[in-house]
């Protein structure tokens, strides 16, 4: 049986899938998805914060 592999992506999931059991690689894309997730909840904090909206002066207006 030969494979052609078409991409570094393909050949590393192959390997993945080789290697790894099922358990561990559902875990890892679990926690890759969590880290995601993180991080996209940090940015949208960065973007409410009054000091990314207008800098300092914007934060003691409202005050």
């Amino acid at each position: 049986m030969r494979m052609r592999i078409r991409s570094v992506g393909v050949a590393v999931r192959f390997a993945e899938s080789v290697l790894m059991a099922g358990g561990q690689r559902h875990a890892r894309r679990n926690a890759w998805a969590a880290v995601c997730e993180n991080r996209r909840y940090a940015a949208d904090r960065h973007h409410d914060t009054p000091t990314a909206a207008g800098g300092a002066g914007a934060k003691s207006a409202r005050s």
